[in-house]
């Protein structure tokens, strides 16, 4: 197996890694030859695998030296095959501790992940030329999909990589078949770890890497205790409290999308879970589309929806296409800040001077500082009192408690093999696109837009002539 250490450019700055560290120190232990986990020599198919060891002798172990249960230490198992500190002999691709017979084998140090080693597309595309000069052709679905990927984002080495792939193979064929078929175990291993298959999730996904230590200790300059108090500010603001979908039954064990239809954008009655999360902050509320919904209709009996309707078109505007920006942000001013205006809101007189001033040159955020205004007038007069309200209180006594649901073991595989990655974000948002333009194609026309369009197009054409 090629690999090429290279800087790990931060990854030993990662609280994960001392976590890792941890988990090592464990590993160790359970390999000690007099208080570790008992391991024997078994037979798998017609080879002799030395060092084995069984799913509920590892358990066993864990579950003694922490003083837990079984399904505790089962839990830790788990996480300690999915880190591929521990490898399973028959079953690869799931990443689980079975707490029965099951057969597993202690990961050679070499491919701990704590050594940090880059895991790169080359050295997967010689693992997988090598399978697939073993198997005569014949891989794993999704093993075949990245192998044709390579194949053609590697094109320019290929020869260098099925030379490797060649040698390797001859190399491996040289040692005994125990020996042979223990190393094909420890690799596969790595890389079911570090290349999952579709509907499994990585153990290893770091996110972005960091490049300073977080824990390197800092002059207390004055500078320094400014950052302190602007970041204790920004806390003290921020909402603790976070709730999701997967707390009161888990839809994504499942193909059934009667968890989702629940928490749709449009449902007339929206979970409890989801109802009592607007009550965790002002911002949770306005996020919702369907708790927007029944707040628009509280300031509609407070007479005061024209904040709602500031705020919804700012964000239009922050979020909106860039060929838009200067349309919408002099309807806005029209029927939201000139005098006189349909939909007047109250802001005071330097906000509406630095806004007006913006709206001369518009940008996305030309709006921010009208917008921040309204939000917290709102938030401090409005949000209170809509929690207390017979809107909210009715939106609670119709809101609907799910059934979890109790799936085997069985149920759960089948449905993690059938399982595949769900829509694109930026395909959902064309969706959404997509169906507001029709609404607003059936819609009445505004004849008096259309005619100010056209008179604009044909002052730009005079003017171009």
């Amino acid at each position: 197996m090629t690999i090429r250490n290279v800087h790990d450019c931060g990854q030993r700055h990662r609280p994960r890694v001392a976590c890792l560290k941890k988990v090592e120190a464990l590993v160790l232990e359970m390999q000690d030859p007099t208080s570790g986990v008992k391991s024997q020599t078994q037979r798998l198919v017609i080879t002799t695998i030395p060092h084995a060891l069984t799913g509920e002798d590892v358990v066993a172990w864990i579950a003694k030296r922490f003083n837990v249960d079984a399904a505790e230490g089962c839990a830790i198992g788990t996480m300690m095959v999915a880190f591929g500190y521990i490898y399973p002999l028959r079953d690869h691709k799931r990443l689980i501790l079975k707490s029965d017979a099951s057969l597993y084998r202690f990961q050679t140090p070499y491919f701990w992940p704590a050594q940090q080693w880059p895991v790169e597309d080359t050295d997967y595309a010689i693992y997988l030329a090598k399978r697939n000069i073993r198997k005569n052709g014949v891989l794993e679905l999704h093993e075949q999909e990245q192998y044709n990927n390579l194949h053609k984002w590697l094109n320019h080495k290929w020869d260098f990589i099925v030379m490797q792939a060649k040698e390797q193979y001859r190399a491996g064929k040289e040692r005994k078949k125990p020996d042979r078929v223990v190393f094909d175990c420890q690799e596969r291993a790595y890389w079911v770890v570090h290349r999952p298959p579709p509907g499994s999730v990585s153990a290893m996904d770091l996110g972005l890497l960091r490049l300073i230590d977080p824990n390197q200790e800092e002059s207390e300059t004055s500078d320094y205790f400014r950052r302190i108090i602007i970041f204790t500010e920004q806390c003290i603001m921020r909402p603790r409290v976070k709730s999701s979908v997967s707390l009161g039954a888990n839809p994504w064990l499942t193909d059934d999308p009667a968890y989702w239809d629940l928490n749709s954008l449009t449902i007339d009655n929206p979970t409890r879970m989801r109802v009592e999360r607007w009550t965790f902050s002002f911002g949770e509320l306005l996020s919702d589309p369907r708790g927007r919904d029944g707040f628009r209709l509280f300031l509609k009996k407070e007479f005061s929806s024209e904040n709602l309707a500031f705020w919804e078109a700012c964000e239009a505007v922050k979020w909106g296409t860039a060929s838009t920006i200067h349309e919408k942000a002099q309807q806005i001013y029209k029927t939201f800040l000139a005098r006189g205006a349909p939909r007047w809101i109250n802001i005071d007189g330097k906000t509406m001077e630095v806004t007006v001033r913006g709206l001369k040159h518009p940008h996305r955020y030309v709006l921010d500082a009208a917008q921040t205004h309204i939000y917290m007038l709102m938030k401090k007069d409005k949000y209170g009192r809509y929690l207390k309200s017979p809107v909210y209180m009715d939106y609670q006594r119709r809101a609907t408690d799910p059934e979890a649901h109790n799936f085997t073991e069985t149920q759960l595989a089948q449905n993690a093999k059938n399982r595949r990655p769900s829509l694109s974000p930026i395909i959902l948002r064309q969706q959404e696109e997509e169906q507001q333009a029709k609404l607003e194609a059936s819609g009445p026309v505004d004849l008096t837009q259309v005619m100010s369009k056209l008179d604009k197009r044909n002052m730009l054409k005079e003017g171009q002539k």
